[in-house]
C-alpha cells in the first residue's frame, strides 16, 4: 500500500453512488413484525466482478455477499445495496441493508459473513437500523474518488486499481472545466444510453481535482449520480486536460443534453465508491480503514 498522504479535503459527509436501476433485492417496505433490520459496510476491489447486481453467472459482489450471508445464517438472505456499481468498479464503504429473524451480535455478523467470504470482499461493521431505514432511499448525498495514474508507463501492481493517461495533464483546465458541473444541472450528455433512472436532473455538490506525483483524484459528491455518470464525466475532463479541448466545452457538452456531444466512457478501474452519507440519527459508521487507503497515498 502507498504511503499514506495528504487527505482529500472534507465534504459534508462520505457518499456518492453511481446508480439508476433499482437492484432485485428485499421490498423496500419495513420489515415484517419480528423480523430486525440489520446494515452492513461492505469494502470490495471490484476488478474480478461483474459489478454488484447479481447476474446468473453468479460472478457478483452482491451473489457473492448473499451466499456468505446464507452459509453463515443457514437460510436464503436478500440484500438492497446503495447503489450498484459497474464491472471494474471498487467500493470501500457500501452499505447494505437486509431483515432477518435471526438475533445476533453485530461483530457476530461481522466476522461470521467474512468467514465465506472471498479475500477481496469484506464486511467493515453491523448495526441494527429501524425499520424505515433504506440503504438506497435514505442516502442523502453520494461520493466517488477517481485515482489516476498519469504516465508514460501503464501500471503494472496497479493495475485495475487506477486508471491511466500517458498525456501530461494541465491541473488548472482541469480546475476551471470542473466548476462548469457543479450545482443542479440536466446531466443527459454524461448517461448511459441504457441508464433507467427517472430524471436526469441531479445536484453536483463538489469536484476537486487534486495532484500529488504522477498521481491525480477526482472527488466526485452529489445527491446521486445517472448510470456512468462519473466515468463520462472523468472522459470529457481528460479531454480538456490534455490540451484536445478548452475548459468551455465542459458548458458546452452539459448545453447539449446529448451524449453524442461528451467524450468517450472512461476506463472503471480507478472508480472508487466511497459510500453514501445519511442522517446522523441513524448513527452508522463513516469512517473506515479503507478510506485511508487509496493509491496514489491519498486519503478519503
Amino acid at each position: 500500500m502507498a504511503e499514506a498522504g495528504p487527505a482529500l479535503p472534507p465534504g459534508a459527509a462520505p457518499g456518492t453512488v453511481q446508480v439508476s436501476v433499482p437492484d432485485t433485492a428485499p421490498a423496500t417496505d419495513s420489515p415484517a413484525p419480528g423480523i430486525q433490520r440489520l446494515a452492513l459496510g461492505l469494502a470490495y476491489r471490484g476488478t474480478a466482478y461483474h459489478g454488484w447486481q447479481s447476474q446468473p453467472d453468479g460472478r457478483t459482489v452482491q451473489d457473492v455477499l448473499e451466499q456468505a450471508l446464507q452459509r453463515f445464517a443457514n437460510q436464503p438472505m436478500r440484500t438492497l445495496c446503495a447503489g450498484r456499481t459497474d464491472a471494474g468498479v471498487h467500493a470501500l464503504n457500501q452499505v447494505v441493508h437486509f431483515d432477518t429473524p435471526l438475533q445476533r451480535e453485530p461483530q457476530s455478523w461481522v466476522r461470521g459473513t467474512n468467514t465465506y467470504l472471498p479475500a477481496d470482499v469484506a464486511v467493515q461493521w453491523c448495526r441494527p437500523v429501524p425499520p424505515q431505514f433504506h440503504a438506497r432511499n435514505a442516502a442523502r448525498r453520494r461520493r466517488y474518488v477517481y485515482v489516476l495514474l498519469q504516465s508514460p508507463v501503464r501500471p503494472a501492481l496497479e493495475h485495475g486499481q487506477v486508471g491511466w493517461v500517458f498525456r501530461p495533464l494541465d491541473g488548472a483546465a482541469l480546475q476551471a472545466a470542473a466548476q462548469h458541473l457543479l450545482g443542479e444541472h440536466d446531466f443527459s450528455s454524461f448517461r448511459a444510453a441504457g441508464c433507467q433512472a427517472l430524471s436526469p436532473v441531479k445536484t453536483l455538490y463538489k469536484l476537486q481535482v487534486h495532484q500529488r506525483g504522477a498521481y491525480w483524484a477526482f472527488d466526485f459528491e452529489g445527491s446521486a449520480f445517472l448510470h456512468h455518470m462519473v466515468r463520462n464525466i472523468m472522459g470529457c475532463l481528460l479531454a480538456v486536460g490534455a490540451g484536445q479541448r478548452p475548459p468551455g466545452w465542459m458548458a458546452e457538452v452539459l448545453q447539449a443534453r446529448s451524449r453524442d456531444a461528451a467524450a468517450p466512457t472512461f476506463a472503471a478501474a480507478g472508480l472508487y465508491f466511497l459510500g453514501p452519507a445519511y442522517d446522523t440519527a441513524f448513527g452508522l459508521p463513516t469512517e473506515v480503514p479503507a478510506l485511508h487507503g487509496l493509491p496514489g497515498g491519498f486519503m478519503a
